[in-house]
């Protein structure tokens, strides 16, 4: 309605790769996003912004509240749950390659679980019992049927990152079944990709990329010479690896939907 006070989300990792499309969803649907992020995989712009951020702004004709914090800081996230009146959160914030997570179990349980136990014990204490969860289809382990659907047993991770991610799900849904005014909703992703379609933002991973869609765009351009293709004895058609994939624009309408799901009192949902 016109004259209604917009909704202030907060995002926290809202400069990485699928933040930064959500908030630029977010700030197109009406909300007003206030955006957490570390810069510990973004790139830093001028004017104290992320990059990322920077251009969603060019391309929504709207300004960004950012603030640079760690998830792990507990007083700075008090100090922002003062600060501002969130109507809910959207978590992204977290550590996420899983042969990294292999190599460096500890800082992946420090981040993703300490990190979100912070982010929960913040909320309740400011009334805060909205979340949309930035969870992982490696919750699943190894699929016991295809396609893997919603109702697939989860837990039978393979790596310290998925792992995390499971545990994080567990939490909120304890925390759910606690307190009954609490809503959540748990998204799985699969391989997000692409980008919007101004091109102005995407995905521009530092190092060596984790992910394949980075590594074939990053060899396109002349950035890497080849791209090495691992593995012929798959049980698919031809012997070569399959991947399923998401679109990045997609997957942030998704995150208004779950927003708009929330409303509904919804509980915990997957």
């Amino acid at each position: 309605p016109a004259g209604a006070m917009a909704e202030t989300i907060l995002v926290t990792g809202g400069a990485g790769y699928i933040g930064s499309h959500c908030v630029l969803e977010l700030l197109q649907a009406g909300y007003e996003p206030v955006v957490i992020d570390n810069f510990h995989n973004a790139i830093r712009g001028s004017e104290e912004l992320p990059e990322s951020l920077r251009r969603v702004q060019e391309i929504a004709h709207r300004p960004v509240l950012f603030q640079e914090l760690d998830i792990t800081d507990r007083a700075a996230l008090q100090e922002l749950f003062r600060k501002h009146r969130f109507s809910a959160v959207m978590h992204f914030a977290g550590l996420k390659a899983v042969g990294e997570s292999v190599q460096k179990p500890l800082e992946y349980y420090r981040v993703n679980l300490t990190g979100t136990i912070g982010l929960l014990e913040t909320m309740k204490a400011h009334g805060v019992r909205n979340i949309v969860f930035s969870s992982s289809a490696t919750v699943y382990g190894d699929p016991k049927y295809l396609p893997l659907d919603e109702k697939h047993p989860v837990g039978g991770c393979t790596n310290p990152y998925g792992k995390s991610k499971f545990f994080i799900e567990e939490m909120i849904r304890d925390l759910c079944r606690a307190e009954k005014d609490w809503n959540a909703v748990l998204l799985r992703y699969f391989n997000p990709i692409g980008a919007h379609e101004s091109g102005m933002i995407g995905e521009d991973p530092q190092g060596i990329p984790n992910n394949l869609m980075p590594y074939v765009a990053q060899v396109a351009v002349g950035r890497r010479e080849f791209l090495s293709v691992f593995g012929n004895d798959y049980k698919t058609d031809d012997g070569t690896g399959v991947r399923d994939y998401i679109h990045v624009v997609d997957l942030a309408k998704g995150h208004i939907a779950a927003l708009k799901k929330l409303k509904e009192n919804c509980g915990c949902k997957v």
